[in-house]
């Protein structure tokens, strides 16, 4: 009995253990079903044939630790690199060259395939960019003009749609007799609100702010009354850029709206007004005002009625469609009087309106004899190659601050670095601009400057004035250094990145070579040796701007000759072999000898053209002619003069300029004219080698 009481507790001892082993499995399974298995790497496929059990497992791992290109990285480091690259400039004290390097570093983020507002790490970048190319900014202010923006003037609107005023109906029911033989496109409402905004603006205080608006309105007004006239936008829309901006083409508000028409980026990039580094076109006033037009055109389309079109330009279309929708009233002041638009927006059309009554009665108000500022009026001019402002102010006798009024939506003292920019200038001097712009190498103008000749200056004087040399000024203008100045003599004066054509490191020698280095780019290497990238691609033959680490580059200018055709480098590739070539449009003498690395004046000699103009579709020879080739292969030594191109001096050049207009090295320039002495006489041949 003992013994099968013992057998019974075994017996019942293993059964209880299995149910528990049974129940924590079942357990087991059902909170694995819970949580998805992990997954698992996929194995590739093997090469047919290859058995499984041969596979080295060295095959599969190293696929999850193979980098892929990220090119949101590699646009982040480009931009680093040209930071890096301004920074260097900087502390060498080239404000110049850092300002190119800085402006590079941006554009690299801005030009991406992706905008900086579509991948955080992008705007992160160019965010911390922007920081830290301020902080230089603000640096290079303490040593001279730096290269902020201009300053911005803060917008009227952000006071005046903060006020508040008691009801005054007498004032009210006062303006409506005035109005009632008042003519109007736009339907002019009278109501306390509008009442109360006509005697602030005509008294005290808020008549300054008037009066001031008015008198800037002058230089604007015409331009915006026809541009709205085009758009079928009424006439009284004039004042809403007053109300928004005080006519001030680079009005600020505190949330960072720009311009006559005080848009933001957002909506300014929905009507074309592009923004990058050196330009906002929001601050274009004959552009903006376009853009306003066809919002506010676009505006009464959605709501059939222009006081809900000013309401939705001041808040925008969402918030006057809620406030429709929620009271289902399309009324402007009964969604003003039920206070379902923000206060800023009930007192915004009221201000506008305000403006418009006493616009159109002036003489009720004594401002009818305000003096306007005279009518904005310029010559326009394409630059094809950036250009300073001062440059440009001293080139049409005028200031740079004339300059910067004319074209207040550049941010930066250059011009966009874009193959034709257009430029205001004062009015009747687009010939003077072109003529005198002409003297200075496109590569060289942001850099380089012009100067009139005070009376009493001498050429030690300008060339401290300007941190230059005297050697440097008396070689561009052909001077002699010693001798005295006339006075309302024109010079150029080379300032700056290489400015000095005879002073240490302005180039490297003639064929020089530069082996590229990691993180270099062809813009960094131009700068370096103070030559442009459309050289260095003349030079080598390049199809792109995109070069190899680890490849040479010609980086001085090649000799003159047949034999600079030869391929000098790993990166360069063989210019085109024919021998004719179509001009194209737009294309220019300078163009299609850069491009077949032959000079000028070759193309004028072997085309026996009168002049370096050229017109599209011509058909020009683009090397030397097979039995010129060679009759200059069998001559040698001074034979070779024989197929020089004479050039007589005239009044005012120098060698330099001469080299400039034939396209031809100054040291090639000067090894062939070595009978001529250091000032150039009206008359004296010049020889332009056109053969080695």
């Amino acid at each position: 009995m003992v013994w099968k009481h013992r057998y019974f507790s075994l017996w019942f001892a293993v059964v209880f253990c299995l149910l528990t082993v049974s129940c924590s499995s079942v357990r087991q399974r059902r909170s694995l079903a819970l949580v998805p298995p992990a997954p698992q790497p996929a194995v590739p496929e093997l090469p047919s044939g290859v058995p499984a059990y041969r596979t080295p497992i060295s095959s599969v791992l190293p696929l999850s630790l193979q980098p892929d290109f990220d090119p949101v990285q590699d646009v982040i480091d480009k931009a680093e690199n040209s930071f890096r690259e301004g920074e260097r400039a900087y502390a060498d004290g080239h404000l110049e060259m850092a300002k190119q390097a800085f402006n590079e570093s941006i554009d690299t983020i801005l030009l991406a395939p992706v905008r900086p507002s579509e991948d955080r790490r992008l705007q992160r970048a160019f965010d911390s960019l922007v920081d830290r190319i301020n902080h230089y900014e603000m640096q290079a202010l303490k040593e001279g003009d730096g290269f902020a923006e201009p300053p911005y003037q803060p917008s009227p609107l952000d006071e005046l749609q903060t006020l508040t005023f008691p009801d005054d109906p007498q004032q009210s029911q006062l303006l409506a007799g005035e109005l009632a033989a008042t003519p109007s496109q736009l339907p002019l409402v009278t109501n306390s609100q509008v009442a109360n905004f006509v005697k602030y603006f005509t008294t005290g205080r808020g008549r300054a702010t008037l009066e001031a608006a008015l008198q800037r309105s002058g230089r604007y007004r015409d331009m915006i009354l026809r541009i709205l006239q085009e758009e079928g936008v009424p006439q009284e829309f004039v004042f809403l850029a007053q109300a928004e901006s005080g006519f001030q083409p680079r009005a600020q508000s505190v949330k960072r709206a720009l311009g006559l028409w005080q848009f933001v980026a957002s909506t300014g990039k929905i009507y074309g007004l592009e923004r990058n580094w050196w330009v906002d076109e929001r601050l274009n006033p004959e552009e903006a005002t376009r853009a306003a037009a066809r919002h506010l055109h676009d505006l009464y389309n959605q709501f059939g009625d222009w006081y809900l079109a000013m309401a939705a330009y001041n808040c925008g279309p969402q918030c006057v469609q809620r406030a429709v929708e929620r009271t289902g009233y399309a009324d402007f002041w009964e969604l003003s009087r039920r206070k379902v638009l923000p206060l800023q927006t009930r007192n915004y059309v009221p201000i506008i309106v305000s403006l418009m009554i006493i616009g159109k009665s002036p003489e009720k108000y004594g401002i009818d004899d305000l003096p306007l500022e005279p009518a904005w009026a310029f010559d326009t001019v394409a630059v094809t190659s950036p250009v300073d402002l001062r440059l440009v102010a001293e080139l049409v006798d005028t200031d740079v601050e004339a300059i910067q009024e004319l074209n207040p939506n550049l941010l930066r003292m250059t011009t966009p670095n874009v193959p034709e920019y257009t430029l205001r200038i004062p009015l009747a001097s687009s010939e003077l601009f072109s003529k005198r712009v002409a003297m200075i190498p496109p590569e060289k103008r942001v850099f380089w400057r012009w100067h009139t000749v005070r009376y009493g200056e001498t050429l030690s004087g300008i060339a401290k004035e300007f941190k230059t040399s005297v050697q440097g000024i008396a070689e561009i203008n052909n001077l002699d250094p010693v001798a005295p100045l006339h006075e309302a003599a024109e010079l150029v004066i080379p300032v700056g990145a290489g400015g000095t054509p005879s002073g240490p490191g302005t180039l490297a020698a003639v064929g020089e070579r530069h082996q590229i280095t990691a993180g270099e780019t062809l813009s960094s290497i131009a700068r370096r040796y103070n030559v442009t990238a459309d050289q260095l691609i003349a030079w080598n033959g390049l199809d792109s701007t995109v070069i190899r680490t680890g490849a040479t580059l010609i980086v001085g200018p090649p000799m003159a000759g047949p034999q600079d055709a030869a391929a000098p480098s790993s990166s360069s590739a063989s210019s085109p072999a024919q021998d004719r070539y179509v001009v194209r449009r737009n294309e220019t003498l300078s163009s299609i000898a850069r491009k077949y690395k032959v000079t000028v004046a070759q193309l004028v000699a072997w085309n026996n053209l009168k002049s370096t103009s050229v017109r599209a579709g011509t058909t020009l020879a683009v090397r030397q002619p097979a039995a010129a080739r060679s009759s200059a292969v069998a001559t040698s030594g001074r034979s070779t003069t024989s197929q020089l191109m004479v050039h007589r001096v005239e009044k005012g050049e120098s060698l330099w300029q001469i080299a400039a207009n034939y396209n031809v090295p100054l040291e090639t320039l000067r090894r062939s004219n070595q009978h001529l002495g250091s000032v150039l006489r009206v008359g004296d041949p010049v020889y332009i080698p056109t053969t080695k």
